[in-house]
């Protein structure tokens, strides 16, 4: 059985080529958004036959396919502070450049805009975050496992918590979020998930330190970093 197109990871000499036209697809998209990209532009941009293309991708949506597949795999790593705070923190301030950024910023915006009325692109992009949120998830791991947020709490939910936020800002106003915004977005969501939000299942959620059955009391939020 043949892969779908813009599937296949092509290695050796052939990556040069991806490459290329992975990142005119890009060009595109970030210049002139998802309505204007066509594979024959591409491959003028990228410096390759128009034939490889079509034959390697199929379509502008297959194309649309490997290059999310491709960012989600060169993406940066999550990071690693030590405290659950510390890292939504870092992730709201990756997710806010990104947006800010005058390549990214345009093309997340394309690709979404394009997933509302496309399905195959609809998919990419979920794949896309899944990716990304399964990057990170282990903050909030680790976090349950030293106690700082309750059994039970569900990673996915507090990761995507944080950059909920951000988008919505971004796609309802236009405006990109500053610092101050990503750090409350980092705050909320680590408020909420202190508070059992986003525990998962029928088990309640078990306190953290400073919490009892007779109150609930957040630990104090750390002063933003300068």
């Amino acid at each position: 059985m043949s892969a779908e197109p813009g599937t296949v990871r092509p290695g050796g000499r052939t990556a040069r080529v991806r490459a290329a036209v992975l990142r005119a697809a890009g060009d595109v998209l970030a210049e002139q958004g998802f309505a204007h990209l066509d594979l024959a532009d591409v491959a003028r941009r990228a410096e390759v036959g128009k034939t490889t293309v079509y034959r390697r991708w199929g379509s502008v949506t297959g194309l649309v396919a490997d290059l999310l597949g491709d960012m989600a795999e060169h993406s940066l790593p999550r990071a690693d502070t030590g405290s659950a705070l510390g890292d939504l923190r870092a992730n709201a301030a990756l997710v806010r450049r990104t947006l800010a950024d005058a390549r990214q910023g345009p093309l997340f915006r394309a690709v979404i805009a394009a997933a509302t009325s496309d399905a195959r692109t609809a998919q990419a992009l979920r794949r896309f975050y899944d990716v990304r949120v399964g990057e990170w998830a282990p903050c909030v791991e680790q976090a349950v496992a030293r106690g700082e947020l309750p059994a039970g709490t569900d990673p996915s939910l507090v990761v995507r918590a944080v950059s909920a936020p951000l988008y919505y800002t971004v796609l309802t106003t236009g405006v990109v979020p500053d610092e101050a915004a990503a750090d409350r977005a980092a705050e909320a969501a680590f408020a909420a998930a202190v508070s059992g939000v986003y525990v998962v299942g029928d088990r309640p959620a078990a306190p953290v330190e400073g919490q009892d059955r007779g109150r609930t009391e957040l630990p104090p939020v750390p002063p933003r970093p300068r």
